[in-house]
């Protein structure tokens, strides 16, 4: 039975206390869930921590059981200074796992979603819509994070297709990475250009059997981080939950063969690696 099903762990471990906060340092810690170190500001992405996505039933979760676990656990995170939320389905927004962070933690997420986040408690929430921007200052540094159009849908549950839903780019010490969330095969991300190099891009590369009008294949999260001028690539949102019907090992075996000619593009591959940008 799914229940009883084990869940392996993660390929590594990264160790976040180690970084340096005068590098730019990533780690995947599965699905579309990102721990960036951006020169001593820490920002997480579309947390999903916890075993099982769905819908909450007190003490159960209906919904997919996780794969693969992920590479840390809430309490071996850093303090986290923002979360970026992309869109309102149940493995981006994950309430449980949001519940665990510090009321003061600053959440940027997308239009029309604030509401998901209303027993949270969460004290600082902004919503962007595409070409809006957020000023985030720490005590490490002031970042920008400004919200693109993708193509997806924001829909949580099927009649409120009014949410809205985005990537982000956050821009900083000279340096941009992009993290496209969820998106179609689209010719919008050219227009990143204009704010400087690309420097890291984070793209989905799963859900794309049948999902293809809302996911993109390995392949053509390619040509969109191309699009963009993108330096490195990480890919995400593959081998966490079973959300479509490729096989586990597909998208990443496809997205290798893709860069076959480029592989030092690829920043990482496995759940639990970490990358420092050169």
């Amino acid at each position: 039975m799914e229940s009883f099903r084990p869940i392996a762990p993660a390929f590594a471990k990264p160790n976040p206390a180690q970084w340096s906060d005068v590098r730019l340092t990533t780690a995947w810690l599965g699905h579309a869930t990102v721990l960036i170190n951006f020169f001593g500001v820490k920002i997480l992405t579309d947390p999903v921590l916890f075993s099982r996505i769905g819908i909450r039933l007190p003490g159960f979760t209906i919904g997919p059981k996780r794969l693969t676990a992920p590479a840390l656990t809430f309490d071996e995170l850093p303090k986290i200074d923002a979360i970026l939320l992309t869109h309102a389905h149940f493995d981006h927004i994950d309430t449980r796992t949001l519940h665990r962070f510090n009321a003061s933690t600053k959440i940027i997420t997308a239009q029309r979603t604030r509401d998901l986040l209303r027993w949270r408690r969460f004290r600082d929430v902004t919503e962007l819509g595409w070409g809006e921007r957020a000023t985030l200052e720490t005590s490490a540094g002031k970042i920008d994070i400004v919200a693109i159009r993708v193509k997806h849908w924001g829909a949580r549950l099927r009649r409120d297709d009014y949410r809205g839903y985005n990537g982000y780019l956050i821009e900083g010490n000279d340096r941009h990475i992009l993290f496209a969330g969820d998106t179609a095969f689209t010719d919008s991300f050219s227009g990143l250009r204009r704010f400087g190099p690309i420097d890291l891009a984070f793209f989905s590369i799963g859900a794309y059997n049948p999902w293809i009008r809302a996911h993109c294949t390995p392949e053509q999260a390619i040509l969109m981080a191309n699009d963009a001028g993108a330096r490195f690539i990480m890919p995400v949102h593959h081998q966490t939950f079973r959300l479509s019907a490729e096989p586990l090992r597909e998208p990443i075996e496809r997205f290798e063969a893709a860069l076959r000619n480029q592989p030092e593009r690829i920043a990482l591959r496995e759940i639990g690696q970490t990358f420092v940008l050169p």
